[in-house]
C-alpha cells in the first residue's frame, strides 16, 4: 500500500464504541487524520470492550447517515452497520479496514472483501491470547480437578475427601499454533505439561515456539490417542471445518479433556455431545459454539463435565487499548505507505 501523506487529510471513521480519552489520543498522535466518531449512530456497549456492530433496519435517516459516512472513510475501526457490510467493497475512498477480533476471515468472506482489490484488513491478532490462553488453563484445571464434582458437594453440604489428578506430566496437543496457541502452550509448559503443537505448515524458528514436538495436520490422527488434552486454538476455514469430527473424537481415550478457543465449527458438535454423554470424553471447556448464541436446548447447557463460556473468554477490560495500539501503529504506517501490522491473508482466512 502506498500513501502520498501531502495529497489529502485522510478519514477514519470509528464505527464501535471506543473509550472518548483513547480517541483524544489518536487524535494528538496523528494530525493528519480526521478521526470522525458518529456516538449517535453506534450501538450501545454492553460491557466493557464490547464491539457491537450498529443497525440501520428501519431507520432510513440513519441509513443515510452512514451511507454518507461510509462514503468518505479512507479507513474504518471496524465494519460499519451489519446491513451495509455488504457494501464495503464498493465505496470509493476506502483504502482500510482496522477490525476489534482476530477470526474475521468468515466475515470477511461473507461480505465480499475477499478479493485483492478490495481495502487492506488488519485484524486484532495477539490482543486476545493472554486471556484465552487463561481460559484454556482454567478450563483443564476445573476438568482434572473435578471441579463439577466439587461444586456438587459444596451445594449438598458435604465434606468427602477423594483423590484427584494433575496437570503436569500430562500431555496437551494445542492445534494452531498462532499467537493463541503459543500463549496456550507457554502456560501449559509452565505447569509441567508436554506440549505437541500442531501447526498448518512447517516453519521457520519452530525450535523458537514453547512445545516439545511440532506435527503438521496429516499427523494429527496419529497423535490423538496420546493427548490428554486437546486444545483448538485454530481459526476456521474450509480445512478446519468439522476438524474434530466423530472419528477424530473417537480417537480420544476416554479419560481425554477438550478445550476450544478457537471456533465453534472446528468440532462437529453434534458428535462431541454423544462423545460426552456416552462416557468416551472426560469433558469440555468450551468458549465457542456451532450456533451462537448456544440454544438454549443444547444437551451442552446440562452436561455436568462441561464448562460453557459465551464466547467471551477473550475479552477483558482493557481490550480497547490493546486494540487501539494496533490501530495507532498501523495509522503511522499508512501514512508513511509501509505495510500494515497484522494483514489478514485473505486467501487463507486468517
Amino acid at each position: 500500500m502506498s500513501a502520498d501523506v501531502g495529497a489529502a487529510r485522510w478519514r477514519a471513521v470509528i464505527t464501535t464504541p471506543l473509550e472518548a480519552e483513547l480517541v483524544a489520543g489518536l487524535r494528538r498522535r496523528h494530525p493528519g487524520v480526521e478521526f470522525v466518531v458518529p456516538t449517535a449512530l453506534l450501538a450501545p456497549a454492553r460491557y466493557p470492550a464490547d464491539h457491537p456492530f450498529p443497525t440501520v433496519a428501519d431507520r432510513p435517516g440513519v441509513r443515510a447517515e452512514w451511507e454518507t459516512l461510509l462514503d468518505g472513510a479512507d479507513i474504518l475501526f471496524d465494519f460499519g452497520p451489519t446491513e451495509l457490510q455488504p457494501t464495503l467493497a464498493r465505496r470509493p475512498r476506502l483504502r482500510w479496514i482496522q477490525a476489534t477480533s482476530a477470526g474475521v476471515g468468515p466475515l470477511v468472506q461473507r461480505i465480499g472483501l475477499a478479493g485483492a482489490e478490495g481495502p487492506v484488513v488488519t485484524t486484532a491478532s495477539g490482543v486476545h491470547a493472554g486471556p484465552l490462553a487463561e481460559f484454556a488453563v482454567l478450563g483443564m484445571l476445573w476438568l482434572i480437578k473435578d471441579g463439577p464434582r466439587l461444586l456438587r458437594q459444596q451445594r449438598a453440604h458435604l465434606w468427602e475427601r477423594t483423590a484427584t489428578a494433575e496437570l503436569a506430566g500430562r500431555t496437551v496437543l494445542v492445534v494452531g499454533m498462532g499467537r493463541i496457541g503459543a500463549a496456550v502452550a507457554q502456560d501449559c509448559r509452565a505447569l509441567g505439561m508436554r506440549v505437541v503443537g500442531c501447526a498448518r505448515r512447517p516453519r521457520a524458528g519452530a525450535a523458537d515456539l514453547p512445545v516439545d514436538e511440532l506435527i503438521l495436520p496429516s499427523e494429527l490422527d496419529h497423535h490423538l490417542p496420546g493427548a490428554d488434552v486437546v486444545v483448538l486454538s485454530c481459526p476456521l476455514t474450509p480445512a478446519t471445518h468439522h476438524l474434530l469430527d466423530g472419528p477424530r473424537l473417537g480417537r480420544l481415550r476416554p479419560t481425554a479433556i477438550l478445550v476450544n478457543v478457537g471456533r465453534g465449527a472446528c468440532v462437529d458438535e453434534g458428535a462431541l455431545v454423544a462423545a460426552l454423554q456416552a462416557g468416551r470424553l472426560a469433558g469440555a471447556a468450551l468458549d465457542v459454539a456451532e450456533e451462537e448464541p448456544l440454544p438454549p436446548h443444547s444437551p451442552l447447557w446440562d452436561l455436568p463435565q462441561v464448562l460453557i463460556s459465551p464466547h467471551s473468554a477473550s475479552t477483558v477490560a482493557d481490550e480497547n487499548q490493546r486494540i487501539v495500539a494496533i490501530f495507532d501503529d498501523n495509522l503511522g504506517r499508512f501514512q508513511r505507505g509501509e505495510p500494515l501490522r497484522n494483514g489478514l491473508d485473505k486467501g487463507a482466512g486468517y
